[in-house]
């Protein structure tokens, strides 16, 4: 018999105590769960990761690696 799809969620296991304690943070926040509040950090970690590696290196910046490229011997 064929296993039938992967669910669309998983379980990540967080130790106790933290799980707790973000239960008491978000109490009147308007998050209906701990896992609520979870998920919509881990959405706006990896959104504002996602950003930063779509921005281009500013002059100052390219400068300072070619710079320190330098100094290690490689240009």
């Amino acid at each position: 018999m064929p296993k039938s799809r992967a669910p669309d969620k998983v379980t990540i296991k967080i130790p106790r105590p933290l799980y707790d304690k973000i239960g008491t943070l978000i109490e009147g926040a308007g998050y209906n769960s701990v896992t609520d509040f979870v998920v919509y950090v881990l959405r706006d970690i990896v959104s504002a990761h996602g950003e930063r590696e779509a921005e281009p290196y500013t002059e100052t910046e390219l400068e300072a690696v070619k710079e320190r490229l330098r100094q290690l011997g490689y240009l």
